[in-house]
């Protein structure tokens, strides 16, 4: 296949997230050290169906591996879905004479790439770009780590308000299915508790912690809270505390967004590199339907819908680290 690999599209899909510009980045430096031509899909699959397709060059991707976002643009596409979306995404696909194509996203991504690539025997690779870590294949995922970093910084802020005042916080991250933006960020910022979906905390479980710091005289509490979790969000379990320990002034915080942007950490922006060269590299060996990820800080290539079928969970270490130094 190498031979044939004369063209290559690369495109950002999904929910943004920081890196992804180092990626698409990689991508096209690449493409041109291979004397591959590459060609930048603009807003997702989106632009596949709509043509909205141009040549990139190593000036185009200068000066973007410290921006956050993608410069690509990215959507999430209810036209893809359907066959004839797909359909007129691959008509696009050969009247710009493209070989291979890269796709930069989540899970969602991913599945409508393999969908793609069976339906009409495209090459593909994913690189897997998603704050939520939450995909098999690879032990980190592109703007987990400047997620984490982002709410850590956030948390310890909030505690230094929360020691002011002597407050319970309870600050929500993002982590609809998965917890391990809270897991991190709560061990990283000194929480006294997490609540993740993936762990069956209950009320009382949490009041119980609670009232052990409260004996213990913390000057302050953050309990962290994905927004994916069993209990509620954070205004919901913020109340069923208050209702218990209503000597506690109880304050919310909802990070949001805030998560997805800002520049890529030093980490965020060397996987996105390397994986972005590994995926290039992956076509020309004639790997498809993969996606490329690390592990053990070496390239891995998973199939793509064992990449996405498979459950990603959060190790049971991460949980009693936390309980010890939660005290």
């Amino acid at each position: 296949m190498a031979s044939t690999i004369k063209r290559i599209g690369v495109l950002t899909s999904g929910g943004d997230a920081p890196g992804m510009n180092a990626a698409v980045r990689a991508v096209v430096r690449a493409c041109i050290y291979y004397d591959i031509e590459v060609f930048g899909v603009y807003k997702g699959y989106d632009g596949l169906i709509n043509a909205n397709i141009e040549q990139l060059y190593v000036r185009s991707v200068s000066n973007i591996l410290s921006r956050g976002g993608t410069f690509l643009l990215t959507a999430r596409s209810q036209e893809f879905r359907t066959k004839e979306g797909r359909e007129k995404a691959y008509e696009n696909f050969k009247k710009f004479e493209l070989d291979a194509l890269v796709v930069i996203g989540g899970d969602g991504s991913f599945t409508g790439a393999n969908i793609f690539s069976q339906e009409f025997d495209v090459p593909v690779i994913g690189i897997p770009g998603t704050i939520d870590n939450d995909l098999a294949g690879t032990d980190f995922t592109i703007g987990f780590d400047t997620a984490c970093n982002t709410a850590r910084e956030a948390i310890d802020k909030i505690r230094d308000t929360a020691s002011s005042h002597e407050r319970l916080f309870f600050v929500e991250v993002m982590g609809r299915d998965a917890g391990f933006i809270a897991v991190n960020s709560a061990i990283g910022g000194g929480a006294v508790a997490m609540v993740v979906p993936e762990h069956n905390w209950t009320i009382e479980a949490l009041i119980k912690r609670l009232r052990k710091g409260a004996a213990n005289k913390k000057a302050s509490n953050v309990v962290v809270i994905a927004e994916g979790c069993q209990l509620g969000n954070a205004y919901e379990v913020a109340d069923e505390v208050k209702k218990e320990l209503g000597y506690f002034d109880i304050r919310v915080t909802v990070l949001g967004h805030l998560q997805r942007g800002g520049s890529p950490t030093t980490m965020d922006r060397v996987l996105a590199s390397r994986l972005g060269v590994a995926a290039v590299e992956g076509l020309r060996n004639n790997e498809s339907k993969v996606m490329v990820g690390m592990i053990n800080n070496e390239i891995a290539y998973t199939p793509i819908g064992q990449a996405i079928k498979t459950e990603k969970r959060l190790g049971a270490e991460e949980f009693r680290i936390a309980k010890i130094l939660s005290i």
